[in-house]
């Protein structure tokens, strides 16, 4: 996915042609114009990445206009921030592969101390990554959980479950961060 303008400047009105609503009867463009930053945000918070982040904006956005058939949506701003979630974690999936590389081959020794900014960055690359490796159900709720602050209450309402089961599979994701995190931290020190 390659952004061609910042999405600041993208008319949205020039861009529907025929679609002229978008959920719960709004027009796109009204829904563009309130949730963009809400979308970017989201999007920026995953990826750490200005470019990406318009790009996930764009597609959730370009999904929208593109159904012939918008979906119902109850919570229009919860369905917006879930989109974007799952559009960041994709591209850092689709991204995965290229940026694997194995911990033998690594030949920088640093500790992750969270000192320095150097290290606070890779701590954040770290958890990309990692987010990227987990189940992205598990992955979402992490993300909206720690990074966007909603509580498992209304984690479970946005992902039509139970408190308990985010309760769960949070732990769940805590665990496997952890043990990845000692790994990667113990073949550094």
């Amino acid at each position: 996915m390659q952004a061609t303008m910042p999405i600041s400047q993208v008319n949205m009105a020039g861009a529907v042609t025929g679609v002229t609503h978008g959920p719960a009867g709004l027009a796109l463009e009204q829904v563009f114009a309130e949730h963009r930053e809400l979308v970017f945000r989201a999007a920026y918070r995953i990826t750490g990445n200005a470019s990406d982040a318009e790009d996930v904006l764009q597609a959730v956005f370009l999904r929208l206009l593109r159904q012939d058939h918008p979906p119902e949506i109850t919570y229009l701003r919860a369905y917006l921030h879930r989109a974007a979630v799952n559009a960041a974690l994709d591209l850092l999936r689709l991204r995965k592969d290229a940026l694997n590389v194995p911990l033998e081959d690594e030949t920088s020794g640093v500790e992750v101390t969270a000192a320095s900014g150097q290290e606070a960055s890779e701590l954040r690359d770290w958890l990309r990554q990692a987010l990227a490796r987990v189940h992205p159900r598990w992955a979402e709720m992490f993300v909206l959980r720690f990074v966007e602050g909603y509580s498992n209450s209304e984690i479970a309402r946005m992902m039509n479950t139970s408190a308990a089961v985010v309760a769960v599979l949070l732990h769940r994701t805590r665990a496997s961060l952890k043990k990845d995190y000692m790994a990667v931290t113990r073949g550094r020190r």
